[in-house]
């Protein structure tokens, strides 16, 4: 909330310093080599000045469950919402147009179906927050805007060629990003289109229990490690799909991925199992929960 309290312009960068800093200019230390000689080493993080959409939906779902959740000490109210409308304004006015998508692409924009549908969750969430706090009119706004960036993505989002949901609008290439769908609640999980995408990814983007995060060359070339939060992506999307044993084993193999003090990292060398990236990484360590919810058995089953 401060971050959108600060947003003079509606504008949120994808990433500040741990004291909301805005300026984390990159720069590379020549002196140092880099993990087994793999420079360059770099200071700072030229993603403060990337354009990603899909913020605007993070923030909105990160903030919607204060509106509605009574354990919190100060529920949040009118001039809360106010505020994240500014967000959704933002979503709904960047939709279509291309950005660095999710995965902090350098050297290339594009319209990434991911960005575009976290832009739908953040006008979802404010009609819901809307309806909640008995603003009918503002309801009403939001989901109109949100039903009208749905029927974008179905429309510019599927390949019939690929027969599923695509990294880009218009585009051929396959991103394990699409995988969120169902658990943003854009998609009923048993809608054929969703399974098939969700079939296509596995096939194409998988290395066993691994996932790649998208088949398309990057700045650094073809992608060759797997992205962990991709894997518990597909977990979820499996056992959304009632694919729950299956769901079940690649949810093993990846424990057995993790070290020996249960840490998981960014990545991982699905041919070899070594730790690649950031670790321990946040993303993967709450990809570890979420699939270990979503596998679990009803406590009433069990009692």
């Amino acid at each position: 909330m401060n971050v959108i309290a600060n947003a003079g312009d509606g504008h949120i960068q994808p990433v500040f310093g741990v004291g909301l800093e805005k300026s984390l200019v990159e720069r590379e230390v020549p002196t140092l080599s880099g993990y087994r000689g793999m420079g360059p080493v770099r200071i700072g993080n030229q993603a403060h000045e990337h354009l990603q959409y899909d913020a605007y939906g993070n923030v909105v779902l990160g903030a919607a469950q204060a509106f509605i959740d009574r354990r919190m000490t100060r529920p949040a109210g009118l001039t809360d919402f106010e505020r994240l409308e500014r967000v959704g304004e933002q979503a709904f006015k960047l939709y279509d147009q291309p950005d660095a998508g999710m995965w902090e692409l350098r050297s290339r924009a594009r319209v990434h179906t991911s960005s575009s549908l976290m832009c739908w969750a953040a006008c979802d969430r404010l009609a819901k927050v809307g309806r909640h706090l008995g603003l009918v009119d503002r309801e009403r706004l939001w989901r109109e805007r949100a039903d009208k960036i749905h029927a974008e993505i179905l429309r510019r989002a599927w390949s019939d060629k690929r027969r599923a949901f695509v990294e880009s609008f218009e585009g051929e290439a396959l991103d394990a990003s699409v995988l969120l769908m169902a658990e943003v609640g854009f998609i009923d999980p048993t809608d054929p289109r969703f399974i098939a995408t969700v079939d296509r990814v596995k096939e194409v983007l998988s290395d066993g229990p691994f996932i790649r995060r998208y088949e398309a060359a990057d700045d650094f070339g073809l992608p060759e490690t797997a992205f962990n939060i991709c894997a518990f992506w597909q977990i979820d999307a499996m056992a959304k799909i009632g694919r729950h044993d299956e769901a079940r084993e690649m949810f093993d193999a990846l424990l057995a991925a993790r070290n020996p003090v249960g840490l998981m990292s960014e990545d991982t060398n699905p041919h070899t199992g070594e730790m690649w990236g950031n670790i321990p990484q946040t993303y993967s360590m709450v990809g570890i929960i979420n699939s270990a919810m979503r596998l679990s058995r009803p406590w009433e089953s069990v009692i």
